[in-house]
């Protein structure tokens, strides 16, 4: 079960799931099937740990996402894909959400020529995101620029590489959001 912790790396074929898709020990292999209950923590967790969250943060989207019109595993899904941080490493400003993070928190864009530091910050449509003018020269801004292409960039989001800014185009829709994540387990494991 890739975690994409690893950044380009989960990528490639040297992804550690990929070359052993086993728990790691001498009893690794002979594990029993997991349980119902079991399926569903390891969704929520995996999914929590893919965008850096704590359960409390977690837990409160989860509550918002029930209180929206519409599908709550879907609702939940969209609002996480939304925050600021999880935006800027889809724009290819960062490596990794955590890259993306402290991007954010070392004040290196500006929303709207706003500076914003706040990774869980909600991105509506029409919002210009880019990189200040003094940071456009950080190798490690330009290296992660360099890797976007790899990855692929959202239709509901726009690039523009020379000037170091993405636009938020239109509200993410399900179809956009490329994780393997089975939100329905989530919305079970806290229906119980």
């Amino acid at each position: 079960m890739k975690l994409f912790f690893k950044g380009d790396r989960c990528y490639t074929d040297k992804c550690a799931f990929e070359r052993r898709s086993y728990a790691p020990g001498q009893h690794g292999q002979g594990r029993s099937k997991p349980t119902a209950y079991a399926l569903q923590l390891r969704e929520k967790q995996r999914a929590k740990r893919m965008y850096g969250l704590m359960e409390r943060q977690f837990h409160g989207y989860f509550k918002k996402a029930e209180r929206l019109k519409g599908i709550t595993g879907e609702n939940l899904i969209l609002l996480l894909e939304r925050r600021l941080d999880n935006v800027v490493y889809r724009l290819g400003f960062a490596d990794s959400r955590n890259d993306a993070r402290q991007v954010i928190m070392h004040r290196h864009l500006r929303v709207d020529g706003k500076d914003v530091n706040i990774p869980s910050y909600i991105v509506k449509p029409g919002q210009v995101i880019e990189i200040k003018e003094k940071s456009k020269g950080k190798a490690r801004v330009n290296e992660a620029l360099e890797t976007v292409e790899r990855r692929g960039i959202p239709q509901w989001l726009e690039l523009d590489k020379a000037s170091h800014k993405g636009v938020v185009k239109a509200l993410p829709k399900r179809e956009d959001v490329t994780m393997p994540i089975q939100e329905q387990f989530i919305v079970e494991l806290y229906s119980r």
